[in-house]
């Protein structure tokens, strides 16, 4: 690779929410760095070359990524295996060849087919959102995000060093796993709550009345726990294509913990129904609730006001006269278990307790969220 202190070159091979998520944390900590990028879609390249994100937009696959010391694999799992031949053509010998997908073990055979073995760390950035696409893409995306790194048995120990590096200097937190290991753990707190979710949706549209009862009322809860229904439909498909064994493995495992509950309601087991909740909200709540934590810190209050013109506005002029940023702001629809009709969510904690203060100040009843 190219010497320590020289700008390094970077090549993505797709550049969607994923890669242009990592392309634009690398400029803004490496503004010296030369990032080119191929796309099927030249709108992203061509926003990304105005964002200054991107050096270079690459019509082709070619040696114009020769120079890269790092090279992105991130189109979709079948792109990606079908880009490996024109890759292997192009590829350095100091190059490191990684990938962004959520399954490991297919990229892994595949790589090892290609003779790309002493190339390639398997990369798993645990971050992403709803929308998809470079249009989408952010920094921040990366920040205080787990990113499984997944090494080949032949990678050189120093690459992998330098690889975890590069990921904390995005402000990702690095975790080195086998692709076993990381399929089997992606599986359970992933690719199965998608499963799960997608069902559960399917199931109260496929229930609602003709007037739409169901889908007026959902939230709260329900809203929270379907959220990633909303996700690209193809990307799921492939994974749980790719996946497939540890899927079917833990959703029969799930599948059973349900005729379980089943079983317990039909004989009204009221102490087997009270260990089911307490024993999930205890482990539920062992989570790490900081933004490394498996469950992500939410900064948020609510707040009881008029249903009248101008409500809201008065309290988000009110938070930007005092310099307190709002991530989110929204009305309360369903408030079985929550306080408040407006909730604020904020970028940090620290905005919690000064704009409860303020607004507390201001005559407004502030609640703050446990």
């Amino acid at each position: 690779m190219n010497a320590a202190n020289s700008a390094k070159t970077y090549g993505f091979i797709g550049l969607g929410l994923i890669g242009g998520s990592i392309a634009r944390a690398i400029r803004e900590k490496q503004p010296d760095a030369r990032l080119i990028a191929y796309d099927i879609n030249p709108a992203s390249l061509a926003l990304a070359l105005e964002d200054g994100v991107i050096n270079e937009a690459a019509d082709a696959i070619d040696s114009r990524f020769t120079p890269c010391d790092y090279l992105f694999l991130c189109a979709p799992v079948q792109k990606n295996d079908e880009n490996l031949s024109a890759v292997k053509k192009i590829l350095s010998d100091d190059c490191l060849l990684t990938d962004v997908g959520s399954v490991k073990s297919d990229i892994h055979n595949t790589i090892r087919e290609a003779g790309l073995a002493d190339h390639f760390i398997g990369g798993h950035p645990m971050a992403g959102s709803e929308r998809v696409g470079y249009v989408n893409s952010k920094a921040r995306l990366l920040e205080n995000a787990y990113y499984i790194l997944s090494p080949t048995d032949t990678i050189p120990a120093e690459k992998v060093d330098a690889y975890r590096e590069l990921v904390a200097s995005l402000g990702a937190i690095p975790l080195v796993l086998d692709c076993a290991r990381h399929d089997y753990a992606t599986a359970a707190i992933s690719h199965l709550p998608h499963v799960i979710a997608a069902a559960l949706v399917n199931l109260v549209r496929d229930n609602d009345n003709e007037d739409g009862i169901l889908k007026m009322i959902a939230a709260g809860g329900f809203k929270d726990i379907t959220r990633i229904a909303s996700s690209s439909a193809q990307m799921w498909q492939q994974i749980c294509l790719t996946n497939t064994d540890n899927i079917i493995d833990l959703l029969d495992k799930y599948i059973t913990s349900l005729d379980e509950v089943k079983k317990e309601l039909t004989s009204r087991d009221a102490a087997a129904l009270y260990d089911l909740f307490d024993s999930a909200r205890i482990y539920r709540d062992s989570f790490i609730n900081t933004p490394s934590g498996p469950i992500k810190a939410v900064y948020t209050i609510t707040i009881d006001i008029a249903d009248e013109p101008g409500a809201l506005a008065a309290i988000a002029t009110i938070l930007a006269l005092h310099q307190i940023s709002i991530k989110n702001i929204g009305i309360v629809h369903n408030r079985e278990t929550e306080n408040g009709v407006l909730r604020i969510e904020f970028y940090e904690e620290a905005s919690i307790q000064k704009a409860s203060d303020i607004l507390t100040a201001k005559g407004y009843t502030v609640y703050l969220k446990k």
